[in-house]
């Protein structure tokens, strides 16, 4: 990818940038209001637009204070792959942070977007509002498998902490639980792993449903997501 710089006095955040975008030559010139201006090649163009169109709006992350920063950026690197947008974190019971595992999530914290409340209760609103029921993790008795989910539906799935597990306040705020079944002597999986095996029975399911067959975004949805990406940069290897 060619990129082209001119750096002033003031950077700020490429999500606070609002960009025109115009064709140039062999590339897209993208003229933010003040920062950097950058050429984009058609073909990372083309890219873009190609991994937006598989992205879904019908299904989020919530995490509920995951203790190691690593987990959360190993979090969204899944959710990267298998094409969600957006990550909730309730952080009401440990320290807030501004870095949460940079080098582990590969920069898939430019591709996915993080909130971050302090609180419960507005973050389950505003997840509620986007996303409709929420489902937890929970070892339990008489709990249905992951297997047995339908990821097919419009929904916001939660993971809790990486010893307590998800807590009984969020529980009771939740439509509905499931269990990773487990044979071994250790009936629990780190976070992470306990989410990617989740986002991937996800996936398969809305793969064969057709949701990866043509965009689930909304005209405005795209667009929100393009400006936002249009003004990231290839760090440490290239795109991830």
């Amino acid at each position: 990818m060619i990129l082209m710089s001119l750096k002033v006095k003031q950077l700020v955040s490429f999500d606070t940038i609002l960009m025109d975008p115009v064709t140039a030559g062999n590339g897209i010139i993208l003229k933010p209001s003040f920062g950097v201006i950058r050429i984009m090649t058609p073909e990372r163009s083309d890219k873009i637009e190609a991994v937006i169109r598989k992205r879904q709006n019908d299904l989020a992350v919530v995490l509920e204070n995951v203790f190691d920063p690593h987990n959360v950026a190993a979090v969204m690197r899944t959710c990267d792959a298998i094409g969600i947008q957006e990550v909730f974190v309730i952080s009401d019971r440990i320290p807030h942070r501004k870095n949460w595992g940079y080098r582990s999530s590969r920069s898939a914290n430019k591709w996915v977007e993080l909130h971050v409340f302090t609180e419960r209760e507005p973050c389950i609103e505003e997840v509620r509002a986007r996303y409709g029921n929420l489902w937890a993790t929970c070892i339990a008795p008489g709990v249905p498998s992951v297997f047995e989910m339908d990821f097919t539906q419009r929904m916001a799935l939660v993971f809790g902490n990486e010893k307590f597990g998800v807590s009984g306040d969020m529980l009771s705020s939740c439509d509905g639980m499931f269990v990773i079944p487990q044979m071994g002597m250790i009936h629990s999986l780190n976070v992470s792993v306990a989410c990617a095996v989740t986002l991937y029975e996800a996936m398969r399911q809305k793969m064969l449903a057709g949701h990866y067959s043509s965009s689930r975004l909304s005209a405005a949805e795209h667009e929100a997501i393009r400006v936002r990406w249009a003004g990231n940069k290839d760090q440490g290897g290239g795109e991830k």
